[in-house]
């Protein structure tokens, strides 16, 4: 007679990803010029960013935007005179548009369009973006990518910060 119990199947060990680029995850991508909104409509395994919005912000070089030379100041008794830092203003604006994202992001965690996100930037523009960020949206953020990815194509992108946010020892 046969034994009744059931033939053991094979099991297939499943493979949970690392990755917190899961579902519905937001992904801000910025530099000093452009950024875009986007949402993870795939998975951790399989992430499939869309375009939720779009903003570009006018920033020419320095040299486009200054006017003056750089000023002097005397320094004292000596008549000596020692010349001052010429502004940078291309600095300056990548900041305010740094400050404008943390608004628009506040303002989207508040009305609770995200619970997490992801933000990928250059390391000065993250910096900025820190900085400015509201504890509301800082409760939020999953992961960081310092890499200037803007220009890069959306499926790239979600490449590229998928890899970033895997621990190395999870690959």
């Amino acid at each position: 007679m046969t034994d009744p119990s059931p033939t053991p199947t094979p099991v297939h060990q499943v493979r949970r990803s690392q990755s917190p680029l899961t579902n519905g995850t937001w992904v801000l991508v910025a530099d000093g010029q452009k950024a875009l909104f986007l949402e993870n409509v795939g998975d951790a395994e399989l992430p499939l960013l869309e375009v939720r919005r779009e903003e570009h912000h006018d920033n020419p070089a320095t040299s486009e935007q200054g006017t003056d030379r750089p000023g002097r100041r005397s320094d004292g008794m000596s008549g000596h005179r020692s010349a001052m830092e010429e502004t940078d203003w291309h600095r300056l604006e990548e900041e305010r548009f740094a400050e404008g994202l943390a608004e628009m992001l506040y303002v989207r965690a508040h009305r609770g369009r995200f619970s997490r996100l992801i933000v990928a930037a250059g390391p000065r523009v993250l910096g900025e973006l820190r900085r400015a960020m509201h504890k509301e949206v800082a409760d939020r953020v999953v992961g960081e990518v310092a890499l200037t990815l803007t220009n890069h194509p959306v499926d790239e992108m979600a490449r590229r910060i998928a890899a970033a946010l895997v621990p190395p020892e999870a690959e």
